[in-house]
């Protein structure tokens, strides 16, 4: 068996209990999307992926996804979106937006401001998350809900202005729950984004503001459990990377 023979089945595998959990919630499991994360993985990672019925993928390095995605593999791979998932460094911002279809870890209003002074040359939306740092082992992400809101207050009103803002949607937030077996915690993290989500779309009209991104490998039940739209899955599909 090849290495990634088993990627198909895998996949199969978390969609089984990414059912399971929406039934136990109340929720339609369709509403819940499947991010792959390809990092330190080749291309073969993803065309197995793709063969499987995954569209969404993510990277966390500008440099390593430009490598993986920018021959033949996208043209090969039609349908694919590739999401940035990793910390934007302000000196790859060009890169990453003429890269990317979403950016999941807009961690600072500078960031978001800096993305969206230079949305008028995008030839596509690019689609944005901000991301809340919710546990004390992520050192990334906006720190607190008041400065979130302060972000988004900011892009909803240059959306008001029609001032640059054309090029770039904000579709949801993200977030890392902490690395700990203590499902309380790992829930409260989920819990305060999707309040955070649910008080941004009481406040603001931001059409297309629909996504939760969160969840992992090893937590993404719980996530779906507590709304998750989007889990980010890289060992449950392709197992550890050595």
């Amino acid at each position: 068996m090849t290495e990634y023979e088993s990627t198909a089945e895998r996949i199969a595998i978390v969609e089984e209990r990414i059912s399971s959990a929406a039934f136990r919630s109340g929720r339609n499991p369709d509403a819940v999307k499947i991010l792959a994360v390809t990092k330190f993985h080749p291309e073969a990672a993803v065309r197995a992926a793709y063969a499987a019925g995954i569209r969404l993928f993510g990277e966390n390095r500008v440099q390593e996804a430009e490598k993986k995605y920018s021959g033949r593999l996208r043209s090969d791979l039609p349908g694919i979106e590739l999401h940035m998932i990793g910390n934007l460094q302000s000196n790859k911002i060009n890169k990453a937006m003429a890269l990317f279809d979403g950016i999941q870890s807009v961690s600072s209003l500078e960031l978001l401001r800096a993305i969206c002074s230079k949305a008028e040359s995008m030839t596509r939306p690019l689609r944005l998350y901000l991301e809340l740092h919710t546990a004390e082992d992520s050192k990334s992400g906006f720190p607190g809900e008041n400065e979130l809101f302060s972000a988004v207050e900011a892009y909803a009103k240059s959306l008001e202005e029609q001032k640059g803002a054309a090029g770039v949607r904000l579709v949801g937030l993200m977030t890392m729950a902490p690395f700990t077996p203590d499902e309380r915690a790992v829930r409260a993290s989920f819990r305060r984004l999707s309040r955070a989500f649910e008080e941004i779309r009481r406040r603001f009209v931001l059409p297309g503001f629909e996504e939760l991104s969160m969840g992992m490998s090893g937590d993404y039940a719980i996530a779906v459990e507590e709304g998750s739209t989007m889990v980010r899955i890289g060992t449950a599909i392709y197992g550890d990377r050595l």
